[in-house]
């Protein structure tokens, strides 16, 4: 059995409503030091199988087709044993 980790960002170039408002209440908040903030998403993941380089396949194929969109996130994931 692996297990994945998956996150997921929005590209440099696409705006991110969601993180400016989050970096604005961490100032409200009197942390003056966040410069910019950038949300994401996390998935994890439990996938049954014995070979490394399926399980790494598959979380691929997923992160293309389903959890991340292409156009304006990218995503990056490590697999692990368990």
């Amino acid at each position: 059995m692996f297990l994945a980790k998956v996150h997921v960002t929005l590209k440099p170039t696409v705006n991110d409503p969601q993180g400016l408002t989050i970096a604005r209440a961490l100032g409200r908040l009197g942390f003056d030091s966040v410069e910019s903030l950038r949300a994401g998403k996390y998935f994890e993941l439990k996938i049954e199988g014995d070979d490394m380089t399926t399980a790494e396949a598959d979380v691929k194929s997923m992160c293309e087709k389903l959890l991340a969109n292409p156009v304006i996130e990218t995503f990056t994931y490590e697999l692990e044993i368990v």
